[in-house]
């Protein structure tokens, strides 16, 4: 089954901030010019720190 694409501005408005865009096998957060490609299993380790509160 193909999981389509999600993405969440992170300020509410469309185009004028950072987004993360959840893919099937990769998370991009950032926006143009400047973004970061995240595996999805380096993402689950992310979001694994940040509820664990080793990233606050």
């Amino acid at each position: 089954m193909k999981i389509g694409t999600k993405t969440i501005y992170l300020c509410g408005e469309k185009g004028c901030c950072p987004v993360v865009e959840i893919c099937e096998n990769k998370v991009k957060i950032g926006e143009k010019g400047n973004l970061c490609t995240l595996k999805k299993e380096e993402w689950n380790t992310l979001i694994s720190k940040i509820k664990s509160g080793e990233i606050k």
